[in-house]
């Protein structure tokens, strides 16, 4: 079958320009900053003038954990935002930038697909406006600093063999994760061990996304921890003096980026923090400034709800006081059948006894994100091999879990293919059965935060960590920070933490094998089986096919 692909699709939107959206929003065209004629930052200034007006309801999008079959969750984010709009009601989407580093290894993109995207498709896979470079220069100032400040006397005491504050790159680089810095001699510093990170594993990143002005921005930036003395006392980014140099270096990453669907309804598409290393949601600034400016908010977190809809409602929604009126679960037929023990080349036969063996999985999502106190419906992203019989499977398995499952066909459809999902949830938010609670207290010690997730959303037996890593929880316990949410990273392919155990397992234990403090983000890292904060690129790299072809245009981002 010839179908277009989502680059050619988005090459041939009638997309408006970028003003015109805002005035849709009723944002005045001073308040907009454009990049070029079709994406735009929006202004402080309006942003803190709309503090006074009534939000509208706050709508998640999560999906099943990831498999090869894909998902399409930001997909379903998008047309649901879409068909929101085609309804009646003011929607806005609001979804995470792309990160190099994917783009050119797996993933070959992240704006939506088919009928559903935001556009420019090209611009927001590469530099974009410029966040991500902002961030990771911001970053790295903060790492000069700190090597400049040992290498002049280093006048607060700093321990080189504690520094924990890395260097970041927007790029896969397995190369870089663990290097030695400072060779060649006396003019160059003291040699030490340190690494790189991805920078959306960045706690610059995370931090950009949960403050809400440049105020509270600089603040966390001082709050930093990055590393300790001697007398292993912790140092802070203030006190090597880098937080206000880092502000500057952030002041127009702060600002939202306001850009279109292909159906010219608006989008913010800002930050991007890695779901399963961070905490993995948008900004809190384009979601709050999305909430006074539409009746609906349609946001998605990252992977599967076990990672991302557990960060977006114990992290972000606590940190932000935000408070969702519902949430959608996608699913495919073919990711119930990979759950199910089908292979990826067989999934295009009819297989409805998988689809049934793969389906705990969606039900175990469906009871997790309901102990939140959130109404959920299911989204069935369509793929043309579907059969009735298969639909109709996922759907008897939904309703016996007490939800809906609604058939989406906005990929090949646009809005006009995900009405029902819209007028159900509509009726979700309307309803007002949503009564969001995050899963723990902030009093809980941060071991028993770490436990009850595993227990609650992943369903392990028990949580296994050294001596030492309990040590490192109660030092920061008692040096003021027990009150973080935890950040759990591990892999976004199971409830375990072994990538290959689908389905909804049970009688497995979550070994923590390192904490780290994120003191400036607010909250606890906590690092379960084998998980990177830099990727490496697998051995075809999405980058072998990207190139410009003899029209000019971008081919190989996908």
């Amino acid at each position: 079958m010839g179908f277009k692909t989502d680059i050619e699709i988005a090459r041939e939107a009638r997309k408006k320009p970028i003003m015109e959206i805002g005035a849709k929003l009723g944002i005045p065209a001073e308040h907009l900053l454009p990049y070029g004629h079709d994406k735009a930052k929006v202004s402080q200034e309006f942003i803190r003038s709309l503090e006074s007006k009534k939000d509208g309801k706050l709508i998640l999008v999560t999906a099943i954990n990831p498999t090869p079959a894909g998902e399409g969750k930001t997909t379903t984010t998008v047309g649901l935002g879409d068909g929101l709009n085609r309804i009646g009601k003011k929607a806005v989407i609001c979804i995470r930038e792309a990160s190099l580093g994917p783009n050119f290894g797996m993933k070959g993109g992240a704006a939506g697909g088919g009928y559903a995207q935001v556009v420019p498709m090209e611009e927001m896979n590469l530099h974009f406006t410029g966040d991500f470079h902002a961030i990771t220069s911001a970053h790295n100032l903060l790492s000069a600093m700190i090597d400049n400040h040992i290498y002049w006397g280093n006048d607060l005491d700093i321990d080189e063999r504690r520094v924990s504050w890395r260097r970041v790159m927007d790029m896969n680089d397995r190369a870089l994760r663990d290097i030695v810095v400072s060779l060649g001699g006396v003019a160059n510093g003291f040699p030490r061990q340190t690494g790189f990170d991805i920078t959306v594993a960045s706690e610059v990143m995370a931090i950009l996304c949960l403050s809400k002005d440049l105020e509270d921005l600089q603040k966390r930036l001082g709050d930093i921890v990055i590393g300790y003395t001697r007398a292993k006392k912790p140092v802070y980014c203030r006190d090597v003096k880098a937080d206000g140099a880092m502000t500057v270096l952030l002041k127009d990453a702060m600002q939202p980026n306001l850009v279109q669907t292909l159906e010219n309804n608006p989008a913010f598409v800002h930050g991007g923090p890695f779901a399963n290393i961070a905490h993995g949601c948008n900004s809190v600034i384009a979601t709050k400034t999305a909430l006074k400016l539409g009746d609906y908010v349609v946001t998605e977190a990252g992977f599967g709800a076990d990672l991302g809809a557990e960060k977006f409602f114990d992290i972000k929604c606590r940190k932000a006081g935000l408070k969702p009126s519902a949430a959608v679960i996608v699913a495919t037929v073919r990711a119930m059948k990979m759950n199910g023990g089908v292979a990826k080349a067989d999934l295009g036969a009819e297989n409805v006894d998988a689809v049934k063996k793969g389906c705990p999985n969606l039900g175990r999502h469906i009871a997790n994100v309901k102990s939140f106190g959130v109404p959920v419906v299911v989204a069935i992203n369509h793929f043309y091999s579907d059969t009735d019989a298969e639909v109709q499977a996922v759907k008897d398995y939904v309703a016996a879990q007490g939800a809906e499952a609604i058939l989406c066909k906005h990929w090949a459809n646009g809005s006009a293919g995900i009405e029902d999902l819209a007028k159900k949830v509509v009726s979700l938010a309307e309803g007002g059965s949503a009564n969001f609670a995050p899963l723990y207290p902030d009093e809980m010690s941060l071991f028993q935060k770490i436990e009850t997730v595993a227990k609650r959303i992943y369903h392990a037996d028990e949580v296994l960590a050294d001596k030492s890593i309990r040590d490192q929880l109660k030092a920061w316990e008692e040096a003021g920070y027990g009150h973080f949410p935890v950040c759990m990273a591990k892999t976004q392919y199971s409830f375990t933490t072994d990538p290959n155990r689908r389905g909804a397992p049970t009688g497995h234990s979550v070994p923590v094998r390192e904490v780290r403090l994120s003191a400036g983000a607010g909250f606890i890292v906590v690092i379960c089986g084998e998980i990177m904060t830099m990727p490496g690129l697998p051995k075809v790299p999405s980058a072998e096919v990207i190139k410009l072809n003899a029209e000019g245009n971008v081919e190989g981002l996908f």
